[in-house]
């Protein structure tokens, strides 16, 4: 074998760069192999959330949150499910943000965000918090391996002037502290497809580089953050994921799975494959959809014209609601002129309005009924929900579904109730989207991929969405799917380490 390193990680999100940078920092040869030409993956697109309870981040905000509070949290949650698991994330999460800010290159900052959940343990205004802003002159050239925010992407262009933010700050400080080491390479368009056993252990990975087959050898273990299976059509119809890989918020040509695929192919088992974190996307014209969130006015209906929850739900419970039922997908957020015609909710990437109405993935109307006949929905129904909804407003409370009683609801908009009376009215599809599956391989307590007896597959590691998420079918509060990977991140290098 060629290329040889002492860790091998596949992908360059937030989970896998904690592991390379650990890596490298522990004084391990470290090779981060990325399938595509940026860095990043769907990391890069987020607001960059970092759910790490108990850190010194919160201390230093002074935010009222503990080891023992989340613990509490999640356990109203999610039960006895994966309680050692979850009892390893916990005493990580403070210990992987101390190591990480032992580097002044990574930085983070407490901002108000609610957790998903009115449950026991749930922390006031949140407990999650995220990277500072990168000023460009920190980290120079390299910022061109950073992937760029998703609209910038879609439309084929670079950062914008200034710091980078959000997703891009997180992977853009990892990345500096990595390069900093000196002990590691990147490589980018490596498509692992291959995992090879060497000596009982995985010793090593194949990948098309370039048209090439190439091989690469890890003395001590391959850590797998390479996402999900979102982007790969026939495997979400073969697990029975809802929604479409044209839907999903992964960038295009990642995250197929070859990554796990390689790992079953070793004997390791998986679970949760049906599963991914949802969101409800807006349609737009090119056939993909637009993360959506924070609505801010506005009713949302199904194909019978009639409302079924929340509107102001935290994303991946809203999806769920629209998974839950066909006639959900495709939906429609009815909106009127109260919000100059434009989306009354946060959406990204998002399109103009004369974009949509052109390609038919909006449509206005200067009635009601008008609009239900455009969009071949009951109009006597329709009609009916509006009327419901506006008298609602009127009496200050959605008794119904119970809209703008919790804390989220009230954080994109106060209040979070407003009547839909004022023409013209407009309706954007709505189509289930997701930042990613996460159902993958099973793992133990130190990331370590199990297999089908729960053996520990010597030498393979797996965090983020390659692997079975902790949280089950739940999406406890923003960046969760952030924060347990990087806090296995850490044990996975923890344990492979001499």
């Amino acid at each position: 074998m060629t290329n040889e390193y002492d860790v091998l990680v596949v992908g360059s999100g937030a989970g896998a760069l904690t592991a390379a940078v650990l890596a490298a920092r522990a004084g391990l040869r470290t090779a981060v192999l990325e399938k595509s030409a940026l860095l990043g993956g769907t990391s890069a697109y987020s607001g960059a959330a970092c759910w790490l309870p108990g850190s010194q981040v919160q201390q230093r905000a002074g935010v009222a949150d503990s080891t023992e509070s989340a613990r509490t949290y999640l356990t109203s949650l999610l039960g006895d499910h994966e309680a050692e698991r979850r009892e390893a994330f916990l005493a990580t999460a403070p210990r992987v943000v101390a190591a990480l800010e032992e580097d002044p290159a990574l930085r983070f900052e407490w901002r108000p965000f609610p957790d998903y959940f009115d449950r026991p343990g749930r922390v006031p205004r949140g407990r999650s918090f995220v990277p500072c802003d990168l000023p460009r002159d920190e980290i120079g050239r390299l910022a061109d391996l950073v992937r760029p925010s998703v609209d910038r992407d879609r439309a084929g262009l670079g950062h914008p002037d200034g710091p980078l933010t959000q997703g891009r700050a997180l992977v853009g400080r990892l990345l500096l502290a990595l390069h900093r080491t000196g002990l590691a390479d990147v490589v980018t368009g490596a498509d692992v497809d291959t995992l090879v056993r060497a000596g009982g252990r995985v010793g090593g990975v194949e990948a098309v580089v370039g048209g090439e087959r190439r091989r690469y050898a890890a003395r001590l273990g391959v850590v797998l953050g390479s996402g999900g299976f979102e982007r790969n059509a026939a495997a979400r119809a073969r697990h029975g994921v809802p929604g479409a890989a044209d839907w999903t918020m992964a960038p295009a040509g990642t995250n197929t799975g070859a990554a796990i695929d390689a790992a079953v192919r070793l004997g390791a088992a998986t679970g949760l494959l049906d599963e991914a974190w949802w969101c409800p996307g807006v349609a737009m014209p090119d056939g993909s959809a637009s993360f959506t969130l924070g609505l801010r006015g506005g009713v949302v209906v199904d194909g019978r014209g009639r409302r079924y929850a929340n509107e102001s739900l935290p994303y991946d419970q809203f999806g769920r609601q629209m998974a839950a039922d066909p006639a959900r997908v495709p939906s429609y957020l009815v909106f009127d002129a109260r919000s100059d015609a434009r989306l009354p909710a946060i959406s990204l990437p998002g399109g103009t309005a004369e974009e949509h109405l052109a390609a038919g993935t909006w449509v206005r109307a200067d009635s009601l009924r008008e609009l239900a006949d455009r969009l071949e929905v009951p109009a006597d129904d329709l009609l009916a929900t509006v009327a419901r909804f506006n008298a609602l407003v009127a009496a200050g409370e959605d008794v119904d579904f119970g809209r703008g009683r919790d804390e989220y609801d009230r954080y994109f908009a106060d209040p979070a109730l407003l009547p839909v009376e004022r023409p013209p009215f407009t309706a954007a599809r709505l189509v289930l989207s997701d930042l990613g599956t996460k159902g993958g391989l099973l793992t133990d307590t130190e990331g370590r991929v199990l297999d089908e007896e729960g053996r520990p597959l010597a030498g393979l590691y797996a965090v983020g969405n390659a692997s079975a998420s902790l949280t089950g079918r739940v999406y406890p509060g923003p960046g969760a799917p952030i924060g347990t990977a990087m806090a296995f991140a850490m044990r996975a290098v923890e344990d492979l380490a001499p």
